[in-house]
């Protein structure tokens, strides 16, 4: 009987090796092989009967022949959450989601699975991290307990398969991926191929019983999901729960959705009695604002669909070392740099001599380049101690010229602004067009980054 060998698999790519190496040659991560047994296979004997012909199970068709089916979403009666899924859950779809422990992953799992229970049918929560006692405290904590949501405290992926069939659930939630782990594979729980197996046996449960599977995925220190990336392939859509834990606003974003669009956003805030919904996030953002201080400007993004107000903070602070600090929070570093050698160079404003700190107030995570101008203005503002008028709001991108180029929804960041207060709008003047004039505020077009240091903050 042939002897069982091992092989030493990355677990962050899945590249393969016979020997343990240091570093990844795939992706180039570090420590990350990990040792997995393979089992011996069982040997043929006889000499391997000639192919026959293939047997075709069916034929083509022409795109216009194939009838074009309407999808049934399902609500989970959290208005953000179906909003990210592109308008609730569609069944059969394998959902995963992400997100920093603590965050808020299993309190919004166990909130779906109440009134999933409650509109559409018994639902399985299985957890191989938590007992049945402990998911219990924490639906007794949110006031959610209906009698048809079921729990299970299991590991083994064909016993969960077991009593999905037995129960036939209207949802599935497995709490965590990396926890469960299936006998015909002799690795480690966590492993690539324990998680790729129980992936595979998950997506052939949603798509045989058009069942809708939640999955909760660990994340590693850089925020990706940990594990292989070849279980965000698998998965149907992905989404990823953002937001700083000494912060009570979560941000829900979908980074793949094969039904639905990858722009939208939910934002949620996370309270004793569970993840609450924030209809109006704009003026729950702007309520600490402090007006007429330096460094403070707000600018108008869209997410999705939804116009997003938010306030850029930026702190300048005289420095006499050779490389001044640069620390942002909320805002992609990179961009941030380019906007800095931007107001040196195109604007004269003075940053190389400074330390520069620019956040997102409220623990939000912008990237639009729309944002650009604001987050310029803020750090003139504080650089030249120049405060930003509190009833103005700007959107632009800044290029590397110094010009303001124009972005896209205009009618909607300013209609936006208009409802919470603001007066004046400082916008590309490409985007002038005769609906902006309607929006009930002083629309102020301009050109350049220089010109709109003048407008804004009068230097």
């Amino acid at each position: 009987m042939p002897r069982p060998s091992s092989k030493f698999v990355c677990q962050q790519c899945g590249h393969e090796a016979l020997k343990w190496m240091g570093r990844c040659p795939e992706c180039e991560a570090w420590n990350s092989f990990q040792e997995e047994i393979v089992a011996p296979k069982a040997p043929t004997k006889g000499a391997k009967a000639p192919p026959g012909p293939v047997v075709l199970s069916g034929r083509p068709q022409r795109i216009t022949e194939v009838t074009s089916l309407t999808q049934k979403r399902l609500s989970t009666r959290l208005g953000e959450l179906d909003r990210v899924l592109g308008g609730g859950i569609v069944p059969g779809s394998l959902v995963l989601v992400g997100g920093d422990p603590g965050i808020g992953k299993s309190t919004l799992l166990t909130q779906v699975a109440h009134h999933f229970s409650q509109d559409h049918g018994p639902v399985l929560y299985v957890s191989g991290e938590e007992s049945a006692e402990q998911i219990r405290l924490r639906a007794d904590r949110l006031a959610m307990s209906s009698p048809n949501l079921y729990l299970l405290g299991e590991t083994d992926i064909l016993q969960v398969e077991g009593q999905v069939d037995q129960l036939r659930p209207a949802c599935l939630l497995i709490d965590s991926i990396q926890t469960m782990y299936t006998p015909e594979s002799t690795s480690s729980p966590g492993t690539v191929s324990q998680v790729r197996h129980a992936t595979q046996v998950l997506m052939r449960m949603a798509k045989t019983l058009h069942l809708p599977v939640f999955i909760v995925g660990h994340v590693t220190k850089e925020g990706a999901i940990a594990g292989p990336r070849v279980l965000e392939h698998m998965v149907d859509t992905v989404l990823y729960f953002e937001g700083e834990r000494g912060h009570t606003y979560r941000l829900l974003r979908a980074v793949k959705n094969r039904f639905g669009s990858t722009n939208e956003v939910g934002i949620f805030e996370m309270a004793e009695e569970g993840l609450l919904e924030v209809p109006n996030p704009s003026e729950y953002l702007l309520a600490e604002r402090s007006q007429y201080a330096p460094g403070s400007a707000v600018t108008a993004t869209v997410e999705g669909t939804r116009p997003l107000l938010v306030e850029v903070q930026a702190l300048a602070v005289p420095t006499q070392m050779v490389a001044p600090r640069r620390v942002t929070t909320g805002l992609d570093a990179s961009r941030t740099h380019l906007l800095l050698a931007v107001l040196e160079k195109r604007a004269g404003v003075r940053c190389s001599t400074q330390e520069v700190y620019v956040n997102v107030a409220g623990g939000v995570r912008v990237v639009e380049p729309a944002t650009d101008l604001g987050v310029a203005l803020a750090v003139a503002s504080s650089v030249l101690e120049a405060p930003v008028p509190p009833d103005t709001v700007m959107a632009g991108e800044v290029g590397l010229a110094g010009e303001v180029r124009a972005v896209g929804q205009m009618e909607k960041r300013l209609a936006e602004a208009a409802r919470l207060g603001f007066r004046r709008a400082v916008i590309p003047r490409r985007n002038i067009t005769p609906r902006l004039k309607q929006a009930g505020m002083d629309v102020v077009p301009v050109e350049s980054l220089r010109q709109a240091l003048e407008v804004v903050l009068g230097v």
